[in-house]
C-alpha cells in the first residue's frame, strides 16, 4: 500500500472518530481575490478620477456656453463636435501606445460601428445646440431626464425593468423637470429683467437631445456586450468615424467665423474645451 493511500485511510478514520464524538469538521476558509480587502491605492485612484470627471463635466458646460454665446461661433455645432472627436481619438491613441498601455485596442469594422458613430455625433451636436439656445440651468435640469429615458427605452425595446422603488424615485424627478419646463416657456420677462427664459424651441431641442442621448447610452452597452470591449476600446473605434461623418455635415450646417474677427479668448476656450472633453472620456 502506498504512502498516499495510508494517509487517506488515516484521515478517513479521523473523520469517522470525530463524527462519532459529535464533532463537525470545519471547512477551511479560503481568502480569494473577491473577498480580499480593497486596495487603498486603487480606491484612492478611483475617487480621484471620479472627482476629475465631475469637475470636467461641470466646467465644460460653462466653457461651451461661453463659446456658443459668441456670435462668431454660434453656428459651428458640427465642426465643434468633430473637433472634440478628433481630440478624443488622438488622446486614446496616445494612451494605447506601449509607453502608457492603458488599454489594448480592439478593432471593429467600420460598417458595424457606423450606427453607433452616427448616434454619437447626433448626441453631441444635440447637446451643444441645446446648450446654445437654452439657459445653463434648464440645460442641466433636462439632462437629469437621461436616467428615466434610458429606463423607458430598455423596458420597451429590450424588456429590461428596474426595481419598483427605483421607478418610484424617478416620478418626482420627472415632475420637477416638467414644472421647470412649464415655467421656462411662459411669456418672457420685461426687457432689462435679470431672469432669462429658454423658450419653446429650447425645450423641444433639449428633450430631443435627451432622447438621442438615451438611445446612444443604451447602444453603448449593447455594443460593449456584443463585441466584448470596454469603454476605451469602443470609443477608440467610434471617435474617428464620428469625426469623419461630421465633416460631411459641416458644409451644410455650419457657418465658419471670420478668423480675423474671432476673439483670441474664444480660441483659448476651444482648446480648453477639447482638453476637458478628453478628461471626461478618459475618466
Amino acid at each position: 500500500m502506498s504512502d498516499t493511500e495510508l494517509e487517506d485511510r488515516s484521515k478517513s478514520k479521523d473523520l469517522e472518530k470525530d463524527a462519532a464524538d459529535g464533532i463537525t469538521p470545519q471547512t477551511p476558509i479560503v481568502v480569494t481575490k473577491d473577498h480580499a480587502a480593497p486596495d487603498p491605492l486603487a480606491r484612492a485612484k478611483m475617487l480621484m478620477w471620479m472627482g476629475i470627471n465631475t469637475l470636467a463635466t461641470v466646467f465644460i458646460v460653462f466653457c461651451n456656453k461661453a463659446i456658443f454665446s459668441d456670435p462668431s461661433f454660434g453656428q459651428c455645432q458640427a465642426a465643434f463636435a468633430a473637433f472634440h472627436f478628433t481630440i478624443t481619438g488622438l488622446t486614446l491613441y496616445i494612451l494605447s501606445r506601449p509607453g502608457l498601455n492603458m488599454f489594448s485596442p480592439k478593432y471593429i469594422s467600420v460598417a458595424s460601428m457606423m450606427p453607433l458613430a452616427i448616434a454619437m455625433a447626433m448626441n453631441i451636436v444635440g447637446m451643444n445646440l441645446s446648450l446654445q439656445i437654452s439657459t445653463i440651468t434648464f440645460y442641466q435640469i433636462t439632462r437629469v431626464m437621461l436616467t428615466p429615458t434610458v429606463a423607458v427605452i430598455n423596458f420597451f425595446f429590450y424588456k429590461k425593468s428596474i426595481p419598483r422603488m427605483a421607478a418610484y424615485a424617478l416620478i418626482p424627478m420627472c415632475f420637477g423637470v416638467a414644472l421647470i419646463s412649464y415655467y421656462d416657456v411662459k411669456p418672457p420677462p420685461p426687457p432689462g429683467a435679470p431672469i432669462k427664459e429658454t423658450g419653446a424651441l429650447g425645450v423641444i431641442v433639449a428633450f430631443g437631445s435627451v432622447f438621442i442621448s438615451g438611445v446612444y447610452t443604451v447602444w453603448v452597452g449593447t455594443y460593449q456586450r456584443k463585441y466584448e470591449v470596454n469603454g476605451f476600446q469602443l470609443l477608440y473605434n467610434q471617435a474617428p468615424i464620428g469625426a469623419v461623418v461630421l465633416l460631411y455635415v459641416v458644409p451644410w450646417t455650419d457657418k465658419f467665423p471670420a478668423l480675423d474677427k474671432a476673439p483670441v479668448s474664444v480660441w483659448y476656450l476651444i482648446l480648453f474645451s477639447g482638453f476637458l472633453a478628453s478628461l471626461i472620456n478618459v475618466s
